[in-house]
């Protein structure tokens, strides 16, 4: 089964384990499978375990809440973005939040930190909402990654975290490219890309950040769901 077999194909995603080829599918994969789409046993579909695999399989079983499937075929894979992570502002339109965070995931980026920061005008976390648009960019862009996300209250909790820090600063004189032309080989290791607010950084945030380097993305300041989006289509177009 090569790469190309998905160019047409509508994309499920099961979150429990695979056991002896058999799959199962349950809650809201599971109706939209038989209700929705109109499987029956015996039909092909498509499924992935969000950790690198895809699997062809063949519906054997169609219950009232769950649906069995026999995995016929599979491929796996690789994530070359596993240790990059977006570290993103809440935004006051949250659909511009939204809208970065499913074209980040549609381009490859897997891992994502949304923060608040003074200047955020919407706070707080909305995990629910944003996993179900992780899993619904990743099964509308035929990915097999399940991309993870967290909330923290405040940047300098990422100073915390065991990595490189990167923050993209309009003012700085290296761009985007040319780090990674640069460091494209150290990207193996935990990298973290901060980008800035509506309004920007206050001192006292930026002086917690404590980042080893900074990047600008165009000679033109961006909004921040411009910047994301340019971000990660960089990267993943270079890399």
């Amino acid at each position: 089964m090569g790469q190309d077999f998905l160019s047409d194909v509508e994309l499920f995603c099961t979150s429990h384990s695979i056991i002896d080829d058999v799959i199962l599918i349950d809650g809201e994969e599971a109706h939209h499978i038989t209700h929705v789409m109109r499987h029956y046993k015996g039909d092909a579909i498509y499924i992935t375990d969000g950790n690198g695999s895809i699997y062809k399989s063949v519906i054997s079983e169609v219950g009232k809440r769950n649906v069995l499937a026999k995995a016929v075929e599979s491929i796996q894979y690789e994530n070359k973005f596993s240790n990059v992570t977006f570290c993103i502002p809440r935004l006051r339109n949250t659909d511009r939040l939204e809208f970065a965070l499913e074209k980040c995931i549609e381009l490859g980026i897997t891992n994502f930190i949304v923060f608040d920061s003074v200047r955020t005008v919407a706070k707080g976390e909305k995990i629910e909402r944003w996993q179900k648009i992780i899993l619904s960019a990743m099964k509308q862009s035929l990915r097999a990654w399940l991309p993870k996300i967290s909330y923290i209250k405040s940047i300098s909790e990422v100073s915390k975290q065991d990595g490189t820090k990167i923050l993209f600063d309009q003012n700085s004189t290296q761009t985007f490219q040319q780090f990674l032309s640069v460091n494209h080989q150290s990207l193996t290791t935990n990298h973290f890309f901060l980008f800035g607010p509506e309004g920007g950084f206050t001192e006292e945030e930026s002086k917690a950040i404590n980042v080893e380097c900074r990047v600008k993305l165009t000679d033109n300041r961006l909004r921040s769901e411009t910047a994301i989006i340019t971000a990660a289509s960089i990267l993943t177009t270079t890399l």
